[in-house]
């Protein structure tokens, strides 16, 4: 195999705000793998909240780039479970893990979700995310984009305020991410409210390690509670099972396509509905995540819609959700030049 590294800077449409941070750009890393004429890509974001840049990541795969050249290709497990051996961050896996699976796909003409037997008749609508801005500049990317479902970013003084102003604008499902920003009380007392508002579900609204403070949401909340800051890798399913409605698995977070099958498979014999979110990836994240499409309750892959411009080809977002995959197998991605 043969590794190659891109950083990207990836300049997004408009300020995207949520309770703890603000950018304008997204860095990101696109890994491409190839073997025996085909190549695979894959992506990971830098992510200032688990301290991870796009430098740190190079840095850990040309530390080991060597020992990955050196392998014999057989199957994305194999390389998954080598790379979690050398001890690399869960983030720079992803990388090579989306990419493994795109080789993987490729080398055998046909997408991922056809090697999983599953099949793309039917699938969930992404969410179009709306981050935390004046409610004019939310009214106006909402008219920009028409959509059926959107995310609404969270954690201001105003919240239920913001979603009945929001509400006047549109008939579309809502889902609620506050980011950590809220107490147990308030999101108890905020859920029917936003209920009656049209509120689908409430998204990690208590920081990641209050679960006593979940507890009392569990019991209390009129609304369903998808864990995402608590949940990032496969050990943490069980524990989100006794406090959460539903888990938000980031390809990112867990370390890529072959944990997240697997944290799937957990959440559904919990009984736990499941979504899979993005953190601002391009095309070639994004196209990974459709793969697990007919598996999902959710699905935030809303990336490339928040992009200036994109770097890939691949899986299409079309207007109101709807999506095209292409023919070539993996997860059906290219480079633009």
């Amino acid at each position: 195999m043969r590794i190659s590294l891109r950083k990207y800077i990836l300049p997004l449409k408009h300020t995207f705000s949520i309770s703890r941070e603000s950018h304008d750009f997204q860095d990101t890393l696109i890994v491409g793998l190839t073997d025996n004429g085909s190549t695979g890509y894959g992506e990971a974001t830098s992510n200032p909240y688990y301290h991870i840049t796009i430098e740190s990541m190079i840095a850990e795969i040309e530390a080991v780039r060597n020992d990955i050249e050196s392998q014999h290709f057989e199957t994305p497990e194999a390389l998954h479970q080598f790379l979690v051996a050398k001890e690399l961050s869960n983030f720079a896996i992803c990388a090579l893990d989306l990419a493994a699976w795109d080789l993987f796909g490729k080398q055998r003409g046909k997408p991922l979700y056809q090697l999983w037997g599953t099949s793309i008749e039917n699938y969930p609508i992404t969410n179009y995310t709306i981050g935390i801005a004046s409610i004019d500049k939310m009214v106006a990317k909402m008219k920009e984009t028409p959509w059926p479902i959107y995310k609404i970013k969270l954690g201001t003084e105003d919240d239920v305020a913001i979603v009945r102003e929001l509400r006047k604008y549109s008939d579309a499902i809502f889902r609620i991410d506050a980011n950590c920003a809220w107490s147990a009380e308030e999101t108890v007392y905020n859920a029917p409210l936003l209920k009656d508002l049209g509120v689908e579900f409430l998204e990690q609204p208590l920081p990641a390690s209050d679960w006593e403070g979940m507890e009392q949401v569990k019991a209390k909340s009129v609304l369903p509670v998808i864990a995402d800051e608590s949940c990032i890798v496969e050990s943490d399913v069980d524990q989100c099972g006794s406090y959460f409605d539903g888990i938000n698995i980031k390809l990112t977070k867990c370390g890529g396509l072959t944990p997240a099958l697997r944290m799937i498979e957990k959440g559904r014999q919990l009984g736990l509905k499941i979504m899979v979110g993005c953190m601002t990836e391009s095309t070639v994240g994004i196209s990974a995540i459709a793969q697990l499409l007919p598996q999902l309750d959710y699905v935030d892959m809303d990336g490339p819609l928040l992009l200036k411009e994109d770097i890939a080809d691949g899986v299409e977002i079309c207007d109101k959700g709807n999506l095209i995959f292409p023919r070539l197998g993996g997860t059906g991605v290219t480079l633009r030049s």
